[in-house]
């Protein structure tokens, strides 16, 4: 089958393209650097595709931008989809938007809604934090000594293992809203970070910024944790640090 991978050269969508191939499926990369721009094509084609696994992402941050980019793209996806007749939409979010009022969360919660009411069987997955955030975040200040890190929790979890749950749900009936996909264990964020900073050998002084207003103050109180049961990712950051993928991480955002 023909699996549509939107993101598909990011962080996660990678993981996704090589577990489509590793199930003996197709996958079709959709991305900016692959020259789709979901935002603006005019008539997107999806012959021949069966499931689609949306993990695109922005660097949107108020929420005028993330909900137009996000109703965008995922306008042009599920239009495509119906036209071709794609039988399952599968779209990635994030734990805890819903209760972490954040411009960039409001777009991923438009998102969702999209899919859920749309006229392609739809699944949605929210997960946690990637084990790749901490490394993204800190690529971004790369030349600075003082290091500002959010203060939050985060139960963070392997993109290779969500993108094996992304692959198998597309390969499932669709099952509207999944429960919230984690990592083994809740962690402060700047302990994260320190641990990075550790393990490449950067000198650095972590500085916990808290977020103002309500969203910052849910973070502290571990609103972007999972707060039933769900699915549990079994590496956790330190073994991430060693592997393969921690090497891996440049920063990609699609």
């Amino acid at each position: 089958m023909k699996i549509a991978v939107a993101g598909g050269t990011g962080v996660v969508g990678r993981h996704v393209v090589l577990e489509v191939q590793a199930r003996g499926h197709e996958p079709v990369v959709l991305s900016r650097s692959r020259g789709v721009d979901l935002t603006t094509v005019s008539a997107l084609d999806l012959a021949g595709v069966g499931a689609v696994i949306d993990v695109i992402n922005t660097n949107a941050l108020t929420q005028r931008a993330a909900v137009a980019f996000f109703n965008a793209e995922t306008n042009t996806l599920l239009s495509a989809g119906e036209r071709a007749g794609v039988g399952h939409h599968v779209t990635l979010s994030i734990v805890g938007i819903d209760r972490v009022p954040l411009g960039y969360y409001r777009g991923k919660l438009h998102q969702e809604e999209l899919c859920l009411a749309g006229r392609v069987p739809a699944t949605v997955l929210r997960a946690t934090q990637f084990h790749e955030f901490p490394a993204q975040w800190l690529d971004r200040i790369r030349y600075s000594p003082v290091v500002p890190v959010p203060r939050m929790w985060s139960q963070t979890v392997a993109a290779r293992e969500v993108a094996g749950a992304l692959v198998a749900a597309a390969l499932g009936q669709p099952a509207g809203r999944l429960p919230d996909m984690a990592g083994p264990r809740a962690e402060l964020m700047e302990d994260l970070v320190r641990q990075l900073l550790r393990a490449r050998g950067r000198r650095g002084v972590v500085v916990p910024i808290r977020v103002p207003g309500r969203a910052g103050k849910a973070m502290v109180e571990g609103g972007l944790l999972p707060t039933e049961d769900g699915p549990r990712g079994t590496q956790t950051f330190d073994q991430w640090l060693e592997s393969d993928d921690a090497k891996l991480v440049t920063g990609s955002r699609e």
